[in-house]
């Protein structure tokens, strides 16, 4: 945002209240030869060009600090923008490292599982082997028993 305060009315120049400083230098001039009238007026010339180069050089220096508060601040948003830039960019590299991180747990979360698949898959089928070697036996001793129990009744 730039301002400019060249076009602006200047409120410090002094001018004479009406009444006031006419009569002051009326008073001052009806004593004084013409010599002195033509001094007078000159003198006033020289405050008015005084007031008038100061008010000017009051306005510079006010525009002055202006361009530089305006430099100043389009410093300020190149700084956070290149803050953001890098910012940004770090925090995508953190994400890339964190997804990466994941991705080697879960490969790693992926193998430990194999192995436990595979460790219940072979107790599993222990299981079933024993199983298959309780439902053997079981018929045999049925059988034993059966055996055991026709011999008894043909005995005597």
């Amino acid at each position: 945002m730039d301002f400019y305060f060249d076009d602006l009315p200047s409120t410090s120049q002094s001018t004479p209240k009406s009444g006031h400083e006419d009569s002051q230098m009326t008073e001052d001039t009806d004593n004084e030869s013409p010599r002195g009238k033509s001094s007078s007026l000159s003198m006033t010339d020289i405050q008015e060009q005084n007031t008038s180069s100061k008010v000017t050089d009051i306005s510079r220096r006010v525009q002055e600090l202006v361009e530089k508060i305006n430099n100043s601040r389009t410093s300020d948003q190149k700084v956070m923008d290149s803050f953001q830039d890098k910012l940004v960019a770090k925090v995508t590299e953190m994400c890339q490292q964190m997804k990466e991180h994941l991705f080697t747990v879960y490969e790693e979360n992926s193998n430990e599982m194999q192995v436990k698949l595979l460790e219940l898959s072979e107790v599993l089928e222990s299981c079933t082997k024993l199983n298959s070697e309780l439902l053997e036996a079981s018929h045999a001793l049925a059988g034993l028993r059966g055996a055991l129990a026709i011999s008894q009744t043909s005995e005597p």
